[in-house]
């Protein structure tokens, strides 16, 4: 199958370009009209498939819910936002209930499945700082052990991708030493860590930071915190939720400004409600309402996720936030490529990728999503 259009992102690059796709790959990349097309997009904008490494769930799943169906239906739902692989993300519980959930997500993983393909598993806590839990059930939140680390990761099948943790409550990053050496990416958050603290987990394998100025230390002129620490330290990937919601336009700006094209990465930070609507929901064993501007709010007023649409994320940062596109695309694709390890095979548009393609309009509504060759969604 050959696709073009006038408008594809190559390179961080708009060109004029055909792509040829078999076997789930992208084999070849062609000027325009050089051979027959099957399809042609005309000006619409041909991007890598986004990838969503921070996510609860949607259409009323959430991923510690043990639900073979609630999954799925996730996974091909996220077709409709350009989602083209995302990482089931956990929140804080009971052993028990966070060992079934990891066990779900491993069994879908394993099936033959639609939509969205299940790049990880993002674990988020329950290796927590209290002060800055969040959204995240104080009553489970645990200090970290090697031991009980290493079962969940053999319960979940070696799917863990991605772990959120406060670092500074880990003695000599014994654990963040020993989860760097299994491939993981660990990122500090819901953490009380200083800067100075910060640079010595990043110094002790942790590569990155969860949702960027929410749930950490925040700057202050004397003591920047896990805030400063994301800016300052520029190779660590710093987590954005671009909902208008949780930070507000000039500060994600700050941040792009402060990382440059490389290091951001969007999230959408999303819950059950997403795609369901306003109303009363469970989140972590706790009640939550979603309100009319998308936000999740746990009965104390605290934030506890988002709605955002993945393709409304991506517009966020450029119209609202006035990020140049590059940084905005590189943070949706290639750069959450890089946190899962994966940029040899997802993230750009090149010749032996995956061929996980999304299409765009200029008003950033999905006109097409392809995963790996499989037409998944088309409007």
């Amino acid at each position: 199958m050959i696709i073009q259009s006038k408008k594809v992102y190559i390179e961080e690059i708009w060109t004029q370009a055909q792509i040829e796709i078999k076997d789930k790959k992208i084999i070849g990349i062609y000027p325009y009209n050089t051979k027959k097309v099957d399809k042609d997009f005309g000006d619409h904008k041909i991007l890598p498939g986004f990838i969503d490494t921070h996510c609860h769930g949607a259409l009323g799943f959430d991923t510690n819910d043990v639900d073979l169906e609630g999954l799925k239906r996730w996974l091909k739902g996220a077709c409709d936002e350009g989602i083209t692989s995302l990482c089931p993300t956990t929140i804080t519980q009971s052993e028990e209930v966070l060992k079934k959930a990891l066990e779900n997500v491993s069994l879908v993983s394993q099936s033959d499945y639609e939509g969205a393909r299940i790049a990880g598993i993002h674990f988020e806590g329950p290796y927590l700082n209290k002060e800055f839990k969040g959204a995240q059930p104080e009553s489970f939140i645990v200090q970290g052990t090697i031991k009980q680390f290493d079962e969940y990761y053999r319960v979940s099948n070696q799917l863990i991708k991605v772990i959120t943790m406060a670092t500074e409550n880990d003695p000599e990053f014994t654990l963040t030493k020993h989860i760097t050496s299994l491939g993981i990416s660990v990122n500090i958050g819901h953490s009380a860590a200083s800067y100075e603290e910060a640079q010595m987990a990043l110094a002790n394998g942790a590569s990155g930071f969860t949702h960027t100025f929410n749930g950490m230390s925040p700057f202050k002129h004397r003591a920047v915190g896990l805030m400063g620490a994301s800016m300052q330290i520029r190779d660590g990937y710093s987590e954005i939720i671009t909902d208008g919601v949780h930070v507000s336009w000039p500060a994600i700006n700050f941040l792009f400004k402060a990382k440059g094209k490389d290091h951001v990465v969007i999230v959408t930070d999303s819950v059950q409600a997403k795609k369901v609507g306003v109303g009363h929901y469970v989140f972590g064993g706790q009640n939550i309402e979603v309100k009319e501007n998308g936000g999740a709010y746990l009965e104390s007023g605290n934030l506890a996720g988002s709605t955002l649409l993945f393709n409304r994320a991506l517009q966020n940062v450029i119209v609202h936030a006035q990020v140049d596109e590059v940084s905005a695309i590189n943070a949706a694709t290639i750069n959450p490529a890089k946190v899962l390890k994966l940029e040899h095979i997802k993230g750009r548009l090149r010749s032996g990728y995956d061929a996980d393609i999304v299409i765009l309009n200029d008003n950033y509504d999905v006109q097409a999503t392809f995963v790996e060759g499989t037409l998944e969604y088309s409007l």
